[in-house]
């Protein structure tokens, strides 16, 4: 770290914001209000930090987010686990605010995340209405998980009542995506573009190009390692562990694995990427995943080259 190099760590709340700067080690707590947000974006500008570091806390990190972005400050978001991890690294096992804060600046220091992009205010409108419909989603599951598992003729009679509402609440926020997709011409070309190609549906482009926003601003193997299809060595020694695929997004790779599902039978590329495996001996969970990954690849190049699906480019793609 050079001597002029600042890093803030800003640990949120709901009500408060613990902040911590280094190498000058000031801390502070301040409402989490409007006025005292503007006031801490306008200390920071001053600052002109090397990094802002913050965890995602479930949408209350959003507002402050957005506001120090919007200042042309260097923000970043990042997972919880990883600076948890991080914590526990360098032998920091207790957890407060303040500490939380002073973790999240040396997290900056040490590491220095890449800042990316902020999703705009459309972008955010989106995600909210994918995350609702996973959450209908799953409240359907679990509904018809209990509909099967009980003898009363009460509860059943209730549970058929709850599951016809939240299927009449779906079709309402699968219309309200697909319209507000169709009222973005820019959504609605990449939603095209990855329709394109065989066994990728509407609801399929839409969660990829809104749960991932990075699609075609990657390399191969960041996509892949982003989502979370990039197999990771388990080698120690004179011992090479099974490669395994861990972390990453996970709603985009459930997505993505039903998609490849169905590329398997319908998609001339994936189909036979994923028979030439079994032939190999590979199991069929392994040929899957190596056919999400190069689904995910070709969907990723796609968006970057700004190219309709053909069996020949993909292959090229990929």
């Amino acid at each position: 770290m050079g001597n002029s190099d600042v890093f803030v760590g800003i640990d949120v709340s709901k009500n408060w914001l613990d902040v911590l700067v280094l190498p000058f080690g000031d801390e502070d707590q301040i409402c989490y209000r409007r006025a005292e947000v503007t006031k801490l974006v306008k200390r920071m500008r001053d600052l002109r930090p090397v990094r802002i570091i913050l965890e995602a806390t479930g949408g209350y990190e959003v507002e402050i987010a957005l506001a120090l972005a919007d200042a042309g400050l260097p923000v970043c978001v990042v997972n919880p686990r990883q600076t948890r991890d991080f914590a526990r690294a360098t032998g920091e096992l207790a957890k407060t605010d303040r500490v939380d804060a002073r973790v999240l600046a040396e997290f900056g220091c040490a590491l220095r995340p890449p800042v990316r992009p902020l999703p705009q205010k459309e972008a955010r409108y989106l995600r909210e209405i994918v995350d609702r419909r996973g959450q209908i989603l799953e409240s359907l599951l679990a509904e018809r998980n209990r509909l099967q598992q009980t003898e009363s003729k009460t509860v059943k009679a209730s549970l058929r009542t709850h599951i016809r509402y939240l299927e009449r609440q779906l079709e309402k926020i699968e219309a309200a995506l697909s319209d507000q997709i169709k009222a973005s011409p820019a959504w609605q070309e990449d939603v095209d573009l990855l329709t394109s190609v065989p066994g990728v549906g509407q609801l399929t482009a839409a969660n990829l190009t809104i749960l991932l926003p990075e699609i075609g601003t990657l390399g191969r193997r960041q996509i892949a390692k982003l989502v979370g299809v990039a197999p990771l060595s388990r080698d120690s020694g004179l011992r090479t562990g099974t490669r395994s695929i861990w972390g990453g997004r996970v709603r985009v790779r459930r997505t993505l694995y039903m998609s490849t599902l169905v590329a398997t039978r319908y998609n001339p590329v994936i189909s036979a990427l994923y028979t030439r495996l079994v032939e190999r001996g590979k199991p069929k969970k392994v040929a899957l995943v190596a056919c999400m990954r190069k689904l995910l690849i070709i969907c990723n190049a796609m968006i970057r080259d700004r190219t309709t699906w053909t069996p020949e480019l993909a292959a090229s793609m990929a």
